[in-house]
């Protein structure tokens, strides 16, 4: 199992009057864990919910596995949303949760799924109803994790763990997917706890493809400048601003894209500080500035 590979083409999703996703292009080859950054109401769980299938694309196209998803049984079977609510009735008791995700999932691993819910405290005879939020997360991530779906998607399923909980699950995303790799997407607001897990990261704003690049590719790409206010804005002259602050006479601005041996010469000679910005600092430079995806083209020369 090496996973299913995703690419849309021209894909719009429109609720009413509003734009959920934007004329999306993307590929996403197989067998890799992405990140998938946006900000609230960017058009990231519409995205999802097409590429599993819970809907179908107001226009243009999906490909799951070389596949239309929608109302595709075979390639529906291969995919496994998990969300930050568990698919069943309030009634339903854990053992009976799990059973059914057994019956459903070509791939389930029921020796894997009952580590997990020893690893994570998980009541069997509770019901659904019953369990904390805490309990309903980890209850989420282990039908996904058990389920080995070529196709995983996580969409915020693990926000209401604890922090050990939380880098418990990551332990077991990478380990898992090291020793079954598939197609693992990953969808959050913690950038820095789960960053390190990426392989590739996908960045939407506004319905629209912001950046997508291999993890450590987009993390060179920003830079902090760091000096007196009148050196750094000479220095970043005719370059892509992403972000500036000023605090007395020192200012440090992110600009976004390489730098060179002679850049970084002129900056010493200059007396200017040059730093990495983190992936989550870049994400928020990224999506606060106004038309961010045409910055991001023009930089990259697209």
């Amino acid at each position: 199992m090496t996973g299913l590979g995703i690419s849309t083409r021209d894909l719009t999703i429109r609720y009413g009057d509003t734009v959920a996703v934007d004329s999306l292009d993307l590929t996403l080859a197989p067998g890799k864990i992405y990140g998938l950054l946006g900000r609230n109401g960017s058009g990231k769980t519409s995205l999802l919910a097409v590429l599993a299938a819970f809907r179908s694309a107001t226009s243009g196209t999906v490909r799951v596995g070389g596949e239309d998803p929608f109302e595709n049984a075979a390639i529906m079977s291969q995919i496994a949303f998990v969300r930050d609510k568990v698919d069943a009735q309030d009634s339903d008791k854990v053992s009976s949760i799990l059973d059914l995700a057994a019956t459903l999932r070509p791939n389930w691993d029921a020796g894997y799924a009952e580590r997990l819910i020893e690893r994570f405290d998980l009541p069997r005879r509770k019901r659904l109803s019953a369990l904390s939020r805490g309990m309903k997360s980890a209850l989420s991530v282990t039908l996904g994790l058990a389920a080995r779906a070529p196709l995983t998607i996580f969409d915020e399923a693990y926000l209401g763990l604890d922090a050990p909980s939380r880098y418990a699950f990551y332990d077991e995303v990478l380990n898992d997917y090291l020793a079954h790799p598939r197609t693992i997407v990953l969808s959050t607001h913690l950038i820095e706890e789960v960053g390190s897990l990426f392989e590739e990261v996908v960045i939407v704003h506004r319905g629209r493809l912001v950046a997508h690049e291999e993890s450590e590719a987009l993390r060179t790409r920003g830079t902090a400048v760091t000096g007196p206010a009148a050196a750094v804005d000479a220095f970043v002259a005719g370059r892509t601003v992403l972000g500036s602050q000023q605090l007395g006479g020192t200012r440090s601005t992110t600009i976004l894209g390489p730098l060179d041996d002679t850049d970084r010469a002129a900056a010493r000679t200059t007396g200017l500080e040059l730093g990495p910005v983190g992936l989550q600092d870049l994400f928020v430079h990224l999506t606060a500035t106004a038309g961010s995806a045409e910055i991001v083209d023009k930089e990259a020369g697209r």
